[in-house]
């Protein structure tokens, strides 16, 4: 969690510092103001890259040099970010250089729920893997090891394929893909239980229309499930020399929760979507406060109003409050700000890349009612 945050020549936001609270954070305004600007920053922050772009570059506002985003724990630990046009990123944690990302993410465990978020069913695998990954990631301590293993021995063996290496030479990296692969899909599988288990109840309240449907978990591990994961690759090495990459393995697993025995890209509307995919974010803050006592938890949530109709943006609101974490929610509806009630909970404005705590007018006088 943060206590103070600094963002200076990020997009269109010049210089900005606020003190959030610990609970929920409103970021409110119009469109173009840079309500998503400053959970981007967020998000540099703690991943250092970008949701929006590729190019850190694009960050940069217009005519400046570079961007700086810098702000202190809740535990005083200072977390500071630059990113110049000439010399790169540069980031430091309490004070010294950071050499590895992951120990960034580590030190400020923050997911990133998009105003698009229902595309996650139709996306891919990648993004499916992605979420439970993270959480994996926070909740077992080596899983990073074997994940950068993994990689690592994935890319030698691509390696020696595309080079038209012999079947012999090509398998010596099928020792380590096995070892840290199956190691993987047990990090998986295992978490994925626990996650379905906190999600249920989640999602209920989010979206009690759905009480009584039946949940049920597929995970692919990305290898025939009949088949030894050794026997596969070396079974369908002359398939993956075809190819010219290695098909099979961790890095192609998915997962989905079935609906009823259905696809909720089918069976949901977007904003039943948009509440599943909330509720498996929320599911993610209580497996790690139950698990490792993590409650440092971020959330970033961008437009909330969209596809949500009054009733169900109170219900996440409430929902949020019975966890641990800091939430930053934008929106252009500025009737959200009745909501808030605890101490532990603000809102601020956001009107040309000014950021303020005081509004002044009213956005938008009407609920938004999507469904």
């Amino acid at each position: 969690m943060l206590a103070q945050l600094s963002v200076s020549q990020f997009r269109n936001i010049v210089s900005a510092e606020i003190t959030p609270a610990s609970g929920i954070n409103l970021i409110l305004g119009e469109n173009g103001s840079g309500k998503t600007s400053l959970l981007e920053a967020l998000f540099l922050l703690a991943m250092g890259r970008s949701f929006r772009s590729r190019a850190l570059k694009h960050l940069v506002k217009k005519q400046q040099q570079r961007l700086t985003v810098f702000a202190r724990s809740m535990d005083q630990t200072p977390i500071g970010l630059q990113y110049d046009l000439q010399s790169g990123l540069l980031i430091r944690l309490n004070n010294a250089p950071l050499k590895r990302l992951s120990d960034l993410a580590a030190h400020l465990p923050l997911q990133f729920i998009p105003a698009n978020c229902h595309q996650f069913f139709e996306l891919g695998p990648k993004y499916r893997r992605r979420m439970v990954d993270w959480g994996v990631f926070h909740v077992e301590h080596s899983f990073n090891f074997h994940w950068q293993s993994y990689k690592k021995a994935l890319q030698q063996r691509n390696a020696a394929i595309r080079k038209y290496k012999p079947c012999n030479e090509i398998a010596l990296w099928d020792t380590h893909l096995i070892k840290h692969g199956m190691k993987i899909t047990e990090f998986r599988q295992g978490y994925l239980q626990q996650l379905v288990k906190e999600f249920l109840p989640l999602f209920r309240q989010l979206c009690p229309e759905l009480e009584t449907a039946s949940f049920v978990l597929r995970y692919q591990q990305g290898w025939n499930k009949e088949t030894d994961f050794a026997d596969y690759l070396r079974e369908n090495i002359e398939r993956d020399r075809a190819l010219g990459y290695t098909r099979s393995g961790a890095h192609a697993a998915d997962w989905s929760l079935k609906i009823d025995d259905g696809d909720p890209y089918e069976m949901l509307s977007r904003g039943q979507q948009k509440l599943f995919f909330l509720a498996l974010s929320m599911a993610q803050i209580k497996l790690l406060a139950a698990q490792k006592e993590i409650t440092n938890s971020v959330l970033l949530i961008d437009d909330l109003s969209s596809e949500l109709d009054w009733h169900h943006q109170n219900t996440v609101i409430e929902t949020l409050r019975t966890l641990p974490v800091q939430a930053f929610i934008s929106s252009t509806n500025d009737d959200l700000s009745q909501l808030l009630k605890a101490d532990n909970e603000k809102k601020f404005h956001v009107k040309h890349g000014v950021i303020s705590e005081k509004v002044k007018h009213a956005i938008n006088t009407n609920p938004d009612i999507v469904e």
